[in-house]
């Protein structure tokens, strides 16, 4: 069908485009606008490629019994309805995804009979579909919030001439990717909650909160899992995030302090505790005790063996002691010490270690 633009090209053609005067655009430039949403995403991948992993991106279109392998058999799974297609291209891609990570532990398997390690993260959507039925009897259009999957397996350095760490990648390299995340992101009231998950195998498996609020899982993919989807026998570390929880917490602008004028008074501090005290409740409590002196801290050695005795584990930690105005002298050093010693014996019960 002809419409009337096709018929004014036409014209201009037999008459001539060069004979047409040429006119300046009479209207303001619009203002330009940008798109929050895409530049936050984009710092997300911005982190991670920084971090060493490679943005990859699966088929949207799945099936049921296909992310069905992400749980143990014998675990039911959650039961919500797929989003279907009257009429798919192909038998094993009839239903929109639930899940992001399904995806990335399936490019994992497939790439790890031609290479030893991989790192990969993929951003994407998933389809849900809501319960409550419309007025027409018809489900709602699926929700599309959207996931970030991370996925690592193989050694922690690639192979190099000047030497590299060829040990395989375990949760604590997984929970550094997603650290250096959170810090690149600005993201403040991180927690992370060792928890069980079906998926992941326990005792190796956290919950990331953000303000107290559920942003996602990490940690070691359960042996049951990585045999379903044939993953090589070697750990095989995944999370699998809620980007929307992410974003949603990120700020446009955060503080910057000033470079410290003084320096910093450094010394180590190892104390024993019960096995069963996280490392971040000891950290807490330092920071707690040290206040605005105690510029960093920084576990850098976990020991448990008979010298301490059963039951017990020894947490060091460097420290470093920084004031704005001055430099701090040993005997403020010594008192702050003495503060953070005394905090750790009340609140943990903890015993300093000669």
């Amino acid at each position: 069908m002809v419409g009337q633009a096709d018929l004014i090209e036409e014209i201009a053609r037999l008459y001539g485009f060069e004979k047409i005067p040429e006119t300046q655009m009479a209207d303001t430039i619009p203002p330009q606008r940008g798109n929050p949403a895409l530049e936050k995403e984009e710092r997300v991948r911005d982190v991670l490629v920084n971090a060493g992993l490679q943005e990859i991106v699966t088929y949207s279109l799945t099936s049921a019994e296909k992310e069905a392998r992400l749980l143990p058999a014998g675990t039911p799974p959650d039961g919500r309805p797929y989003v279907t297609l009257v009429n798919p291209i192909v038998v094993d891609r009839v239903a929109m995804r639930h899940s992001v990570l399904s995806g990335v532990l399936d490019v994992l398997a497939s790439n790890s009979r031609t290479r030893d390690r991989l790192a990969v993260f993929e951003i994407g959507a998933v389809y849900l579909l809501g319960e409550e039925e419309r007025a027409d009897g018809r489900l709602p259009l699926p929700g599309e919030p959207r996931r970030l999957a991370l996925g690592l397996t193989g050694p922690r350095d690639p192979l190099a001439w000047q030497g590299s760490d060829r040990a395989l990648m375990d949760f604590f390299d997984l929970k550094g990717v997603v650290e250096a995340l959170l810090a690149g992101l600005h993201l403040e009231g991180v927690a992370f909650e060792p928890v069980t998950h079906p998926s992941f195998l326990p005792g190796r498996t956290a919950r990331l909160l953000l303000n107290g609020q559920h942003a996602g899982w990490l940690g070691e993919v359960h042996p049951l899992v990585a045999e379903k989807y044939d993953l090589p026998a070697q750990p095989v570390l995944a999370a699998d995030l809620d980007l929307e929880t992410l974003l949603a917490n990120v700020s446009e602008r955060h503080p910057v302090g000033v470079v410290p004028e003084f320096p910093p008074m450094k010394e180590d501090l190892a104390v024993i505790v019960d096995e069963g005290v996280p490392a971040a409740q000891v950290e807490a409590a330092i920071r707690a005790a040290g206040g605005s002196l105690l510029a960093s801290v920084t576990l850098f050695d976990l020991y448990r063996g008979e010298q301490i005795g059963a039951g017990k584990k020894s947490l060091a930690y460097s420290l470093a002691y920084q004031a704005p105005d001055k430099t701090l002298t040993d005997a403020e050093a010594a008192k702050l010490r003495e503060r953070i010693v005394r905090k750790l014996k009340e609140d943990l019960e903890a015993v300093l270690r000669g």
